[in-house]
């Protein structure tokens, strides 16, 4: 396949690495924790880049697999001595993987397009267990078509692809699935909660919602594996939950859009960030939500 950069080899970059690498692809790995991307290309047996600027000058698609919009910029364009702008020629393509600000993610692409690259964003929704068995939903969105095609093949190895539209299209689109799971995650909190007080066992209560009209994605898989044994550990850490919001609710402000749901959600999250410890998971909205109706 394409001769293919992969920047970014966290709790989902790394297992996406793994199945482009198992399917073949032509790949060199960077992460700026260097121990760690020597191991997992030890793994692979595939090469690794010493810097940015050598990732970008070894491949023809650059993908980026970041924690936010400021790293990706960082990491295109720095500040810093390395980074991926200095080794890009024209011709070039970058598939940014991480979630994103539409507009920011427009904006990039413009500043890229002068380079002569080609920008895609594919953001990911199906956590670390469909990163790991190959299962991802890709949220595809470009406006070069040829683009598009020479990176669907790579792409394909880590999941199913949905063309969502013009570039910012699959940030949008990521930014908005999340909205959903974080509201439908925090509305079963509060269930729980108030169920828990007046005398019901919240693992009957998770039981009896899951075969009725309330279930929904977060009832049947993270309560029993995650929050009522208090584990906690999805892999997804509730400050990146709390930006994909963010996201939403900006998004919604430029096209004009009164949305109380979403600003209400997206301002609970970002107190929710503020109030727990710093790398919280996603999950522990419970925690924040039990504490604050008390």
């Amino acid at each position: 396949m394409t001769k293919t950069a992969f920047i970014g080899l966290g709790n989902m970059g790394a297992p996406m690495a793994r199945n482009m690498a198992k399917a073949g692809c032509d790949l060199v790995l960077f992460d700026l924790r260097v121990d760690v991307c020597s191991a997992l290309a030890n793994e692979l047996n595939v090469a690794s880049a010493a810097g940015l600027d050598d990732a970008a000058k070894a491949a023809d698609i650059i993908i980026t697999m970041l924690p936010n919009a400021d790293i990706v910029a960082a990491a295109l364009f720095g500040p810093g001595a390395d980074c991926l702008a200095d080794g890009l020629e024209a011709g070039n393509i970058v598939v940014d993987m991480s979630s994103s600000y539409p507009a920011t993610t427009q904006a990039t692409g413009k500043r890229l397009a002068d380079l002569g690259v080609a920008m895609l964003d594919a953001p990911v929704s199906g956590g670390t267990k469909k990163a790991v068995s190959g299962e991802l939903a890709i949220m595809l969105g470009g406006d070069d078509e040829a683009a598009l095609e020479t990176a669907t093949p790579v792409l394909e190895t880590m999941g199913r692809i949905f063309r969502t539209g013009p570039l910012g299209s699959g940030h949008a689109l990521k930014a908005l699935n999340n909205f959903l799971s974080a509201t439908g995650l925090a509305a079963a909190s509060e269930a729980l909660i108030v169920g828990q007080k007046f005398g019901l066992d919240r693992g009957t209560m998770i039981d009896v919602i899951n075969s009725s009209t309330g279930r929904n994605n977060s009832t049947e898989s993270k309560f029993h594996s995650l929050i009522l044994d208090d584990n906690f550990a999805s892999g997804f850490a509730l400050d990146l939950m709390a930006k994909d919001l963010r996201a939403a609710s900006q998004l919604a402000g430029e096209l004009g859009l009164e949305v109380p749901i979403l600003k209400q959600a997206s301002e609970m999250w970002s107190k929710a960030d503020e109030q727990l410890a710093s790398g919280a998971d996603h999950t522990e909205i419970y925690k924040y939500l039990e504490d604050n109706a008390i």
